[in-house]
């Protein structure tokens, strides 16, 4: 998969030396990563191909229906090392990852705040934020109350311990596993997500048509960042949605006053016609063609998702459009290995073009069985 404007990679190493700028920390630590309940297998099977790419060997620890994984490196120093040179948005099915520096058990009723905050005393330097979260479960949002209760004495007993500094880069997370254990470590502000376990919190508007909006407003803030998504997506830019019925993410781009053409052989939501920027065309989106370029072509289509990265790629690749989102629909197995196929598809059709691209790609929290894919000509 191509990405372009990746950080810089350190390249394989023994791990046996501590990398730069960390000289604290326990050597043996691992990296804790939040994926999406029932995912867990995907998430451990691609940070250990990422891993093994680098020369980090290792094996992970993935309980079922945990929404969690921990990758245990067999060498010192590697879990600092891969969170320090991995971009975290490589990683197609976690959430959110940071370096674990301790099991924390036993912690009592009275006083959790204090041991808490002693755990995370081995961080590579101050922090600069708090995350207490919890596992993406049933079970985990049970103890969503307790990390509020928690975040004030936590960030007080913190202060006592070692000042927070503003600009510093690392954050410490606290992931609550019960009332009594906790998961402890810390992760670099840059290259991880800016939301506790990875999830944006979006409100549903009352005038979305379908709770799809969602998806294509956390794709956005994902992919793109507020400068790109001001940019790209300006008053008075062109789209096209393959498969829009009944509008969620036409919805979406006529909230930010873009000219839509949405194209699904079903009915829209009357409202969006009243808005004069929609024109509804009853067409397939397989066959669908612009009269003239626009700046994006979205599509959500429950559709085989190797011919939905055809699709995709080809428009891209045909100057149809500068920018597309398209969701996947993944199979029951093999899903990170179609997804795989999927992207090497997108990447190789661009590529063999000779068009210098942007490819990238995340199970989104409000995605269930599919990912979203964002691939745009390098633009931004």
């Amino acid at each position: 998969m191509g990405e372009i404007d990746v950080v810089s990679e350190l390249g394989q190493t023994s791990g046996r030396r501590p990398p730069p700028g960390v000289d604290r920390p326990a050597a043996m630590a691992s990296l804790l990563l939040h994926c999406r309940e029932g995912f867990e297998g995907e998430c451990a099977a691609e940070i250990q191909r990422l891993a093994g790419e680098r020369g980090m060997a290792g094996y992970c620890v993935a309980p079922a229906r945990s929404a969690r994984v921990e990758f245990r490196p067999g060498e010192p120093w590697a879990a600092h090392r891969l969170h320090a040179t991995l971009d975290f948005h490589h990683l197609i099915f976690a959430r959110q990852w940071f370096v674990l520096l301790e099991h924390c058990e036993g912690l009592g009723a009275t006083d959790r705040a204090t041991p808490l905050a002693r755990s995370l005393d081995e961080a590579p330097g101050p922090l600069e934020a708090l995350f207490l979260e919890h596992p993406d479960t049933n079970e985990g949002k049970r103890l969503s109350r307790l990390c509020r209760s928690l975040a004030g004495p936590v960030r007080r007993a913190l202060a006592q311990r070692r000042p927070m500094a503003a600009g510093s880069g690392l954050r410490g997370h606290l992931c609550l596993l019960s009332g009594d254990s906790a998961l402890a470590g810390y992760a670099r502000s840059a290259n991880s997500a800016p939301w506790p376990m990875g999830i944006p919190r979006l409100r549903l508007a009352r005038q979305a048509p379908s709770r799809s909006a969602l998806k294509l407003e956390e794709a956005l803030l994902r992919f793109l960042t507020a400068e790109q998504r001001d940019r790209a997506l300006a008053p008075g830019g062109t789209a096209v949605d393959l498969g829009a019925a009944p509008g969620g993410w036409t919805w979406q781009l006529v909230r930010r006053h873009l000219r839509v053409i949405a194209v699904d052989n079903g009915p829209l939501d009357p409202a969006l016609m009243d808005s004069g920027l929609v024109e509804h065309r009853r067409e397939s989106g397989f066959l669908y063609r612009p009269p003239r370029p626009v700046d994006w072509m979205v599509c959500d289509m429950a559709e085989q998702p190797i011919r939905v990265a055809a699709l995709a790629a080809a428009w891209v690749r045909d100057g149809w459009c500068t920018r597309t989102v398209f969701n996947l629909k993944l199979p029951m197995k093999k899903r990170y290995d179609q997804v795989q196929r999927c992207l090497d598809l997108a990447a190789a059709t661009l590529a063999d073009a000779g068009i210098a691209y942007r490819l990238a790609c995340k199970h989104l929290y409000h995605d269930r069985e599919e990912v979203t894919v964002y691939l745009a000509r390098a633009v931004d």
